[in-house]
């Protein structure tokens, strides 16, 4: 049995007849009709008999039709009860991020005005795996290449930063006094890079078809505060976040011609998780949070 044919055989008891059961909800007399058979099919007992023409409630589909007002009072209790917990402003929400994101947009997500309750967690994953995080929490903030295959349909998607990538060299290196670099220029130095299946390795292959030369990875560090400061003792050159890295004294940022090296930053989310104010709340205040670190125009 469902709601709407406890309702039905509800309004059949009150109105007395299957014809003014069917005015009353607005549908035909056979669909009241199909409604009762249907309910019929699982209770052991008859409901309904017939008097006359007319079709009536037996004493068990007049007990049934009693409860069916108490059920309707407790869903609709319900109902109640979770649109109060959908617009509470100060819901709790989990937010995920990999490190990078994580160190720039926490800390501003935290300090926003009226924000919800957070709780804060750092997944740093390959790339296809960010979408099934949205099980575990509310919004995941996840990057993929511009160019990459855009996120599937099962997620929903609030677009965050478009982050170009920089080259990371040491400040006394032959090319710090360069304005921008090509891939003739980093391919004949060592590189530090992340693990495969990681957004970046696709620019670091990309860097390499350029120069017609195969780069010379040694070292694979996922955290770009520790790529920086491999970067100033001379361990290699990296790819840099230019907005969303801290940066390093010892550490200069070159502009990659002749490569597109961007990053697209989103929040990713079930779309019904955004039914709740304190979601859609930190949603907009993520959007905010990225526009403070972005580098201005012009």
């Amino acid at each position: 049995m469902d709601e709407r044919q406890l309702r039905v055989l509800r309004e059949v008891g009150e109105l007395g007849s299957v014809t003014a059961a069917a005015d009353a909800l607005l549908v035909t007399p056979s669909a009241i009709s199909q409604q009762l058979r249907l309910l019929q099919r699982s209770i052991p007992v008859p409901l309904t008999e017939r008097d006359g023409r007319r079709v009536v409630l037996t004493a068990a589909g007049r007990a049934l039709a009693a409860a069916a007002a108490d059920v309707e009072s407790a869903l609709a209790r319900a109902r109640h009860a979770v649109d109060d917990f959908a617009e509470q402003p100060d819901g709790v929400v989990s937010v995920s991020a990999f490190h990078s994101a994580a160190a720039a947009l926490f800390p501003v997500l935290l300090r926003a005005e009226a924000a919800p309750r957070l709780t804060l967690h750092d997944e740093d994953v390959p790339q296809d795996e960010f979408p099934a995080l949205t099980r575990e929490y509310d919004v995941v903030l996840a990057h993929r290449m511009d160019h990459a295959a855009a996120w599937p349909r099962t997620v929903g998607v609030t677009p965050l930063l478009q982050e170009p990538l920089d080259v990371a060299v040491p400040v006394d290196h032959r090319l710090a006094s360069k304005r921008s670099l090509s891939p003739r220029d980093v391919a004949g130095d060592p590189w530090i890079t992340v693990h495969d299946g990681f957004p970046l390795m696709a620019t670091i292959e990309a860097i390499g078809a350029a120069a017609n030369q195969r780069l010379e990875l040694v070292h694979r560090v996922n955290e770009f505060s520790v790529v920086a400061e491999l970067v100033a003792a001379g361990a290699g050159l990296a790819l840099i976040p230019r907005w969303t890295a801290r940066t390093h004294p010892g550490v200069a940022l070159r502009p990659l011609l002749g490569v597109h090296a961007r990053r697209v930053i989103d929040a990713l989310y079930r779309p019904e998780r955004t039914a709740r104010r304190a979601v859609r709340t930190t949603l907009g205040n993520l959007r905010h949070a990225a526009a403070t670190i972005r580098e201005p125009a012009g």
